[in-house]
């Protein structure tokens, strides 16, 4: 081959790669990576991976919501045909309890109740589903049998399920050592100051609002398999990072974290839930360390139901003080969290600092007041669900804002415009203290008022009035706060398959993390996208992670390849010249070339690390290789992402029936580095919160018996119930990260919550119909308007 053909060559090459670049560029909508894997049925889940030897267990749990344990008889199941063990909380003792880590003060300055909570329930049970004992057997179905032998005798006490219920007087207590209930008594604001804006407003909206209690329901159930050699845990359940759930599994076994190893999977969704200790895993844990035996437990839905936690269910008095001009003086919510039969991890944030960041949404709001209780239930625990407190502040806010646009006599979108945030205001610290450090809040809700048509709306309302429907047309407004910065690993390897391993403590639990991370590490370093992959799964491979949640992943990932990138360049210039025998100093890097300044002399990076690993000699006192391992501090502060969603619904006067007919929205954010990742997690978001708005609604009779513990009974969004949705963009980029990104994981639900309802509402309204509660049921709505309808005729 002559020279000029090597040239040609070489310069075809450089542009494939640059073509190749391109294709999987900071921007653009490239397919996940791991939809290949999953569509064909090959995803490794939890329940997949199978030990030799392995047993199983079968949880037994309460039938009764509150009571007092007199006896468990074990003795017929350990007998049974297969039965390897028949455990109860005296077979546990010795291991640490479960654990609520946010750290809470009362109004007072007390610290909040954390009552003890144990694996298996000891003395008391406390609500429908509270395990009392297990059962390990040779097969499942030998197991079922046994726990169905185990006689659990209890002295029924009575049961209260709604916080409201709980905080009154002579109301049943649930713990000794929790007077009346409460398990924090919260409080946020200028109480003084606050008043004082009420006496002096020239209008006042009050409403009371049930933020509905909701089942997780995601299509994997939980299960866990625990191993145990002699030496060291080996533990593979779905987690949402698995540092975080190794150190919280070491704490509560009592060993060093050395001694366990986590491994996830793919997670079919956890919305917040999958990412605590539950029960379960400290049973299989400490069978398999009894019996020598791997152990699996595998959930199925029934147990799900009273199992896993619940989301939402906050009881909510909001009011917003305004001038005569519409203009916002103050907000204050007044509230019942209910936490359920024990404090999950992050219980009580939902329904306090989260409202508290969240509920003045995008408008000047000088001063804000949140006052809740948070308290215990006969029902099973609640923790944090898609958005945990996110989605809820800015409904609460936007319920308000309708109700008094409606009381006052003004437009909708006049009083949301003249209270907007103006851009010359950025940054803008907000009654909650947070710094708004981005946005363009006018403009997008301008856009996405035009985007949604709505000037054509009245037009479309008297086409379905000729139908005999009622329709209603929603605005939704929303800014929400992401999780605060916390460390992030970035650990970069350059294998020796000319493949690149990216490790980091976030956890793709359904979001598609592999394709945001490799193009953004790509664009650092120019290095193939194809050949770059991602590994987060295994804790023996991290030397840090805060894992997922509070849509913070591409923030602090992100941050972190971004930080490690760098260093590989410093890395790479000293190694470079010294394969170009040139000084490191007059090395440039550029699209994954390292380039002899002023000269024509290259290599690009992935020629550079297959040289080290076949032969070439790094220089004396220089770096051995590419690889870096870099422990970021994190983006500089949490980001805003908001947006306004448009929704227009048909209501059937006769049925109660609501269609959804139209649903638009734009959204800032930030810069997008996927636009198709991007807009899969809004679609996700929004069916849940019209899930939510519309149908899913957690119910438990007095006795404290679950009525809604199966689809029978709880109804989910269904590609039928819900309407094409048309999005667009509005960046505004973040300020606080290299990246200028903004979370999306959650958003979805914060618009549609406020979109949704607030069309339904509007669609009733002409039949004086100012408020109806989550979830809008067809059977709520054909309600009201009998109601409403009984009413005019008095």
């Amino acid at each position: 081959m002559n020279l000029q053909q090597s040239v040609t060559d070489r310069a075809n090459e450089l542009v494939a790669d640059r073509l190749a670049v391109e294709k999987f560029a900071v921007g653009q909508s490239v397919p996940r990576k791991e939809d290949p894997t999953l569509l064909r049925g090959r995803g490794r889940y939890t329940d997949d991976v199978s030990l030799p030897g392995q047993a199983y267990a079968v949880m037994v749990r309460s039938q009764n919501a509150h009571g007092v344990i007199r006896s468990i008889d074990t003795e017929v199941a350990r007998k049974m045909p297969g039965v390897l063990g028949v455990y109860t909380a005296a077979n546990l003792k010795g291991y640490g309890p479960l654990k609520c880590v946010v750290p809470f003060n009362n109004r007072d300055g007390s610290p909040m109740k954390k009552p003890l909570r144990e694996a298996l329930a000891v003395g008391k049970v406390r609500y429908v589903g509270d395990p009392v004992a297990f059962v390990v057997a040779e097969t499942v179905n030998a197991a079922k049998d046994a726990a169905e032998a185990v006689v659990v005798d209890v002295e029924s006490l009575p049961a209260v399920t709604t916080a409201e219920e709980s905080a009154q007087a002579g109301a049943p207590q649930i713990y000794d050592d929790v007077p009346g209930n409460v398990a924090l008594d919260y409080h946020y604001g200028d109480a003084e100051a606050v008043k004082a804006a009420f006496d002096k407003a020239a209008h006042v909206t009050k409403v009371r609002m049930l933020n509905s209690r909701l089942v997780v329901a995601p299509m994997e159930p939980r299960a866990a398999l625990a191993a145990y050699d002699g030496q060291r845990f080996t533990f593979y359940v779905g987690s949402q990072g698995v540092f975080g759930m190794r150190a919280n599994i070491s704490e509560a076994m009592g060993v060093p974290a050395k001694e366990v190893r986590v491994l996830t999977g793919q997670v079919g969704g956890s919305f917040g839930m999958k990412a605590a200790v539950f029960p379960e895993y400290i049973c299989i844990l400490h069978a398999a360390r009894a019996l020598g035996r791997p152990v699996k437990w595998t959930d199925e839905r029934s147990g799900s139901f009273v199992s896993d936690s619940h989301g939402r269910d906050h009881e909510v008095t909001g009011e917003l003080a305004l001038d005569a001009d519409g203009k916002f003086l103050a907000v204050r919510l007044t509230s019942h969290a209910n936490v359920g039969a024990f404090l999950s991890p992050v219980a009580p944030m939902p329904g306090t600092l989260n409202a508290v960041k969240n509920v003045q949404g995008m408008y000047r709001t000088p001063l804000l007041e949140v006052s809740t209780k948070v308290m215990f239930t006969n029902t099973s625990h609640v923790s944090a669900y898609r958005g945990a407190g996110r989605p809820e502040g800015n409904y609460y806010m936007e319920r308000l804002i309708d109700a008094a646009a409606m009381e006052m006599g003004i437009d909708r979108l006049v009083i949301r415009k003249k209270n907007l945030i103006a851009s010359r205001d950025l940054p803008y610290k907000a009654a909650s203290g947070g710094v708004y450090d981005s946005g363009d809040f006018a403009a997008l809700s301008k856009q996405a008022i035009e985007f949604g048509d709505v000037k054509g709306f009245a037009k479309r309302k008297r086409e379905s009035t000729r139908r005999g429907k009622l329709r209603g047309i929603g605005i939704g407004n929303f800014l929400e706060v992401t999780a605060p910065p916390s460390k992030e690993l970035a650990d970069l390897k350059f294998n020796p398959d000319g493949t690149v391993t990216l490790a980091t403590g976030t956890m793709d639990f359904g979001m598609g993390h592999a394709t945001p991370f490799a193009q953004v590490l790509s664009d650092q370093l120019g290095i193939p996208f194809e050949k770059i992959s991602l590994m987060q799964g295994d804790s023996d491979k991290l030397a840090a992670g805060g894992g997922s949640g509070g849509s913070k992943s591409l923030m602090h990932t992100g941050t972190a390849i971004v930080e490690a990138a760098a260093k590989v360049i410093e890395k790479g210039k000293e190694l470079a010249a010294n394969a170009l025998e040139a000084a490191p100093s007059d090395i440039d890097f550029n699209r994954g070339n390292f380039t002899i300044v002023g000269t024509d002399r290259s290599i690009s990076i992935m020629e550079l690390a297959d040289k080290l690993h076949n032969g070439e000699k790094p220089p004396a006192d220089g770096p051995l290789s590419l690889d870096v391992t870099h422990i970021s501090d994190g983006p500089g502060a949490s980001t805003y992402p908001n947006g306004c969603h448009v929704c227009e619904v048909e209501v059937d006067p006769e049925t109660g029936i609501v269609n959804i007919v139209r649903y638009s929205c734009v959204n800032d954010f930030g810069n997008v580095i996927n636009p198709l990742i991007v807009e899969g997690q809004l679609h996700g978001g929004v069916v849940q919160g019209i899930g939510q708005a519309l149908m899913e609604h957690t119910v438990y009779d007095n006795d404290g018996q679950l009525l809604t513990g199966s689809f029978m009974d709880y109804a989910m969004p269904r590609a039928a119930d819900v309407p094409s949705f048309e999005l667009i963009d509005h960046p505004a980029p973040a300020t606080t990260n290299p990246l200028g990104v903004k979370g999306c994981g959650e958003a979805g639900c914060a618009g549609a919550l406020t979109s949704v309802t607030n069309a339904v509402i509007d669609a009733l309204s002409g039949h004086g119909i100012r408020h109806v509660d989550m979830p809008l049921t067809p059977a709520q709505i054909w309600q009201s308007l009998q109601d409403a309808k009984a009413n005019r005729a008095q």
